[in-house]
C-alpha cells in the first residue's frame, strides 16, 4: 500500500507496508477516527520519527513505548513534545540526566527535533494511542511493524547506538545483532522507576562509542 514516509524509510520498508497486516493497522486507526475517536499524533505525524531522520542518517536510536496520550503532546518523536507544550515528567528527568552527564542545561522546552537531524531515531514501539487512553492501541499490529523497523536497522546498518530504557525496551534488545551495535541499557526515565535511571550516562557513553568509530558525535545541548 502507498504510504507518505520519507523516501529512504519508504524503499526499506516497502515489504512492511505491502503485507496484510499493516493494512490491518492502517484500517483500525481510521476505524478509530470514524467513530468519533481521538487519536494521537496527528495522522500527518505518526511517520514524524522516520521522516525527521532518514534511514541512512540514523546513528542513534531511542526506543519509547507509544505516544503520550494528552492533548497536543505527541508529534511522532518519542519522549519529545511540541514547543509551547509542558515537558512531562520522564523528559524533565532525561534533560536532568543529560544536566549531570555533560553539564548542559536543560532548555526552556520539550522539543527533540534538533537530536533528529543529527541522527538520532525517536521511535516509539506503538505509533498511535487513543486519547486518554495509554497503551490503547498496543495490540494492533504496530509492534510487528516497528520490530521490522529494529531490524532493518540492525541488519542493514553497523555500530548504530540503541539506548533501551525500561523493561519494555530492553526487551527489544533480542531484534538487535549485538555483535556489530552497540546496546545501553538503563531503567525508564519515569518517576515511577525511583532514580533508577540517574547516573545512567547514556549520553555521554552513546557519544564516545560513535567517536570510537570516527563518526560525529550528537550535540545532546538543545537550544
Amino acid at each position: 500500500m502507498d504510504v507518505k514516509i520519507e523516501p529512504s524509510w519508504k524503499a526499506a520498508l516497502q515489504a512492511e507496508f505491502d503485507k496484510p497486516y499493516f493494512a490491518d493497522v492502517v484500517g483500525y486507526v481510521k476505524s478509530e477516527v470514524a467513530a468519533g475517536r481521538t487519536v494521537y499524533p496527528p495522522g500527518k505525524l505518526i511517520f514524524g520519527a522516520f521522516d525527521k531522520t532518514p534511514f541512512n542518517k540514523v546513528k542513534v536510536v531511542i526506543l519509547g513505548q507509544d505516544p503520550y496520550h494528552g492533548y497536543g503532546q505527541a508529534h511522532g518523536l518519542c519522549f519529545s513534545v511540541p514547543h509551547g507544550v509542558k515537558p512531562p515528567p520522564s523528559l524533565i528527568n532525561i534533560f536532568k540526566e543529560i544536566e549531570d552527564d555533560l553539564g548542559v542545561a536543560p532548555p526552556g522546552h520539550g522539543c527533540l527535533e534538533a537530536w533528529t537531524q543529527q541522527g538520532v531515531f525517536l521511535l516509539n514501539a506503538i505509533l498511535t494511542v487513543r486519547a486518554n487512553s495509554p497503551t490503547s492501541h498496543s495490540a494492533i499490529g504496530w509492534q510487528t511493524f516497528t520490530d521490522a523497523v529494529i531490524r532493518k536497522i540492525s541488519d542493514e546498518k553497523s555500530g548504530v547506538v540503541f539506548l533501551l530504557w525500561g523493561n519494555f525496551a530492553r526487551a527489544k534488545r533480542s531484534l538487535i545483532d549485538t555483535g556489530k551495535h552497540h546496546v545501553l541499557e538503563a531503567a525508564h526515565p519515569s518517576p515511577l522507576a525511583r532514580g533508577g535511571f540517574n547516573g545512567c550516562r547514556h549520553f555521554s557513553k552513546a557519544n564516545a562509542l560513535l567517536q570510537q568509530q570516527g563518526v560525529a558525535p550528537i550535540d545532546w545541548k538543545i537550544e
